[in-house]
């Protein structure tokens, strides 16, 4: 019997597959090695496959999309509630089946190489941000043991702590500004590292025109446009712009029932890294409005009627619309645009 759809449970080197035909009979339960796979589905008549949006799930959809089948990915949470009993790789392969299938199931889209690759860049660049923060406050901490305290900001460091090392009033041994030293030393290479992945990012956003018209937007710059491009792909995977600010967790969660709406706070769902970059972008827009202070600026007034952190979200919220609307149009960004009416 051709089998119809596929699920795949992912693995470093044994993979599970359980397949189905267009009747829901069960015609395959197989374990796979990863050098197998390509083989396997190669010699498969084109259909569905399934698999959580997970490591090396991209690679796979790409190779599989290859060889003519379609490809679906889901995160992991939605095909959770399809596994029946004990959680087993024959189990979740099943769910994983089991789910793809659903009409009103929810799809990751594949990225491509160019997208993979542009977010890889991203991805170390704050883990090299992270290493460097924790290396300020190391530095910091240390020095406070001694006494010697330096004021909060990365740029105090670089900037007051060689001085203090070479101040022969301070009675710290030797030993110790020799470790000091050291992990100055250490701090200016994740800085040079920090600079020199900026400038690799920058160099892509030059030459990719989505990018550089969202760098248009207030409160969205070449690192915010690059990795909106890379991780949203084709924006018309989302109906609208609603859709899209509720993907990357920009919209309250409810607790409704009864007929009674019960709005709490942002679902935080979706892209924890472009949420951040986003309402970090909104509150440097929130900050030179109010400087300003004119009584006909949309995000002036939110500021007058709620709580800054609340007025940053709602704005993020705006521009990840505004976003969908540029890519999806392929427009440019116009200030103080207003559709026309139906």
């Amino acid at each position: 019997m051709e089998i119809t759809t596929i699920g795949i449970d992912l693995a470093k080197n044994v993979f599970q597959v359980h397949g189905v035909n267009k009747h829901g009979k069960v015609v395959l339960r197989k374990q796979l090695r990863r050098e197998q796979i390509a083989t396997f589905f190669a010699n498969l008549h084109p259909c569905l496959i399934g698999m959580e949006a997970c490591g090396s799930a991209h690679y796979w959809a790409r190779k599989l999309q290859a060889l003519g089948h379609t490809v679906k990915l889901m995160a992991p949470q939605f095909v959770k509630p399809y596994v029946k009993s004990n959680k087993n790789d024959a189990a979740d392969a099943e769910a994983i089946c089991e789910a793809v299938s659903r009409p009103s199931m929810r799809f990751v889209p594949v990225k491509n190489i160019e997208q993979q690759s542009v977010l890889s860049l991203h991805r170390v660049r704050q883990g090299f941000v992270k290493a460097r923060t924790a290396q300020a406050n190391q530095i910091r901490g240390l020095l406070g043991e001694f006494g010697i305290v330096v004021p909060q900001g990365i740029a105090y460091i670089t900037q007051r702590v060689p001085e203090l090392i070479e101040d022969a009033s301070n009675a710290l041994p030797g030993s110790f500004r020799l470790l000091i030293n050291r992990l100055l030393e250490h701090l200016e290479l994740l800085h040079r590292q920090v600079d020199e992945i900026e400038a690799v990012i920058k160099t892509w956003h030059r030459d990719n025109e989505a990018s550089q018209r969202l760098e248009k937007v207030p409160g969205i710059g070449p690192l915010t446009a690059t990795a909106l491009v890379a991780t949203i792909g084709d924006a018309r995977n989302f109906d609208n712009g609603r859709q899209l600010a509720a993907w990357l967790g920009l919209v309250p969660r409810q607790h409704s029932s009864g007929g009674k709406q019960n709005l709490l706070g942002m679902s935080k769902r979706g892209d924890a890294y472009l949420r951040t970059m986003l309402i970090h972008g909104a509150r440097s827009v929130i900050y030179r409005a109010t400087q300003k202070a004119d009584p006909n600026n949309w995000v002036f007034k939110i500021t007058a009627r709620r709580n800054k952190n609340v007025a940053a979200v709602a704005l993020a919220n705006k521009m990840a619309r505004t976003v969908w609307a540029l890519l999806v149009h392929d427009r440019s960004f116009q200030p103080g645009y207003a559709p026309r009416a139906a």
